[in-house]
């Protein structure tokens, strides 16, 4: 197990050691290095022209949100949350197309762990999501990853173009049925669920494993392998 990571410094380091450690092929890997292009994304926000309203609160949402990414990746096999579940199930599949990784990691870090980090980060910065320079630096994150999901579906159809292969078709249906856009309003959302129960440990614990099970169930979809569609 690895140290916990404590800067947006430590999460690069980390995410750089993981993507030289993995094969490319590897369901994990290809998730790893899109989302290592986010976060020296963010960091190159905090560090330069002003990109956030709150640099603090941006630093540690980037931290607590990388860290539930590492704390999946770091897990044994039986103990995986069950957002990530599928994405590790299949990650050796190849059956299963780089994109179909890439998006079923983004579904689960932007549908379970961003809510999830937005709600831990408020708390422990005593901010709220009802707080507009939040919900700005929110929009900040999601429009990173906008930006690498569209550069990731670009390459995909190209390559689709230069492959003319039959089989690919269904799977260029399955990964537009998956949208960055909604996903990330529902996400934002459920933050705001999150919030409001917090006061409530046992109904905001189950809401959070219910979110985790109906992530993971979408994940699987995502990562149906191409011989079976």
């Amino acid at each position: 197990m690895s140290a916990p990571v404590a800067t947006v410094q430590d999460v690069i380091v980390r995410l750089q050691g993981i993507d030289h450690d993995l094969p490319a092929r590897d369901g994990a890997a290809v998730f790893n290095h899109m989302y290592l292009t986010v976060t020296e994304q963010v960091a190159e926000g905090l560090a330069g022209a002003p990109v956030f309203r709150d640099p603090a609160f941006m630093a540690q949402l980037d931290v607590t949100f990388a860290s539930l990414w590492l704390a999946a990746y770091d897990a044994p096999a039986d103990a995986v949350p069950k957002a990530w579940a599928p994405l590790f199930e299949r990650r050796h599949d190849d059956a299963v197309l780089a994109i179909q990784f890439a998006l079923a990691g983004m579904n689960a870090h932007i549908a379970h762990d961003l809510p999830v980090a937005l709600v831990a980060t408020c708390r422990r910065l005593d901010r709220s999501p009802d707080d507009a320079d939040v919900h700005a630096d929110y929009e900040k994150v999601n429009e990173l990853l906008a930006a690498c999901e569209s550069e990731i579906r670009r390459s995909f159809l190209t390559e689709v173009g230069q492959a003319l292969d039959h089989r690919l078709g269904p799977v260029v249906h399955l990964i537009d049925s998956w949208n960055i856009d909604k996903a990330r309003d529902v996400a934002w959302v459920n933050a705001l669920a999150m919030w409001e129960m917090r006061r409530v440990g046992s109904l905001a614990r189950r809401y959070v494993a219910a979110l985790a099970g109906t992530v993971g169930m979408a994940s699987r979809c995502l990562l149906t392998p191409v011989d079976r569609i």
